[in-house]
C-alpha cells in the first residue's frame, strides 16, 4: 500500500469517526429536548390540576356563602318558627293518608300542608294548585327549611299533584328531603327517583 493509500484511507476513517459523533450529538439533542417537553407538559397538567382544585374550592366557598346569607337573612323568630313547625310536622309521621282530609288524625298532601302552616298563623289553600301560587317562586338550589315543594302525580298529568315540606338541602348538589303525606302515610322522603321525574317547583311562605 502506497503512503497516499495509506493516508487516505485514515482521512477517510477520521470523516467517520466525526459524523457518528455528530449523529450522536444530534440524537442525545433531539432526547434532551423530548425530555424537556415532557416536563413542561407533567407541569402544565400539574398545574391544570391545581388550578381546577382552586376553582372547585371557590365554587364550594361561594355556594357555602349564599347558604349562610340565606339563613342569615331569616330574623332570629322566624328561624325558630321554622324549626317548630317542622317539629309538628314530625308529629304526625305515620297518620294515614286519607283523600280529602285535612287532619289531624288523616290528612291527603296538600290537607297535611296546610294544617302544619295554620299552626302557626299561614293561612294557605288546602288545594297543592292553588298552593303552588301562594308565598314566592324558589329555585331548586336555594331551598331551606320549611319550604313547599311541589310534584306532578299519577293523576295530574304534567300539573301540580303532590305537595310536601323541606326538612333539609344541599343547595350545592340540589338534592333534598321533605315530609308529606304520602299514599303510605306521613313519611319524609328523599327527592330522588319517583319524586326526582316529578319535581315541578318550590316556593317559600316565611320569607323573612
Amino acid at each position: 500500500m502506497t503512503l497516499r493509500s495509506i493516508f487516505s484511507t485514515i482521512l477517510l476513517s477520521g470523516c467517520a469517526l466525526i459524523a457518528t459523533a455528530q449523529t450522536k450529538s444530534s440524537h442525545h439533542n433531539t432526547q434532551s429536548a423530548h425530555q424537556r417537553a415532557h416536563q413542561e407538559m407533567l407541569a402544565n397538567v400539574k398545574s391544570s390540576k391545581m388550578d381546577r382544585s382552586v376553582v372547585n374550592d371557590m365554587i364550594r366557598n361561594d355556594v357555602a356563602k349564599r347558604e349562610s346569607d340565606v339563613v342569615a337573612s331569616l330574623s332570629p323568630e322566624s328561624q325558630t318558627m321554622i324549626n317548630d313547625l317542622l317539629a309538628e310536622a314530625n308529629k304526625h309521621i305515620g297518620k294515614p293518608y286519607r283523600h280529602g282530609m285535612k287532619g289531624p288524625n288523616a290528612f291527603d298532601c296538600s290537607g297535611f300542608t296546610s294544617y302544619v302552616y295554620k299552626q302557626f298563623g299561614y293561612s294557605i289553600s288546602p288545594a297543592s294548585r292553588i298552593q303552588y301560587t301562594d308565598g314566592v317562586k324558589v329555585d331548586r338550589k336555594h331551598l331551606r327549611k320549611g319550604d313547599l315543594v311541589f310534584f306532578t302525580s299519577r293523576s295530574s298529568g304534567k300539573n301540580v299533584g303532590h305537595v310536601g315540606i323541606v326538612v333539609s338541602a344541599d343547595n350545592e348538589t340540589g338534592a333534598f328531603k321533605f315530609i308529606h303525606a304520602s299514599i303510605r302515610g306521613v313519611k319524609i322522603s328523599e327527592c330522588e327517583g319517583y319524586y326526582a321525574n316529578r319535581y315541578v317547583g318550590a316556593r317559600r311562605i316565611i320569607t323573612e
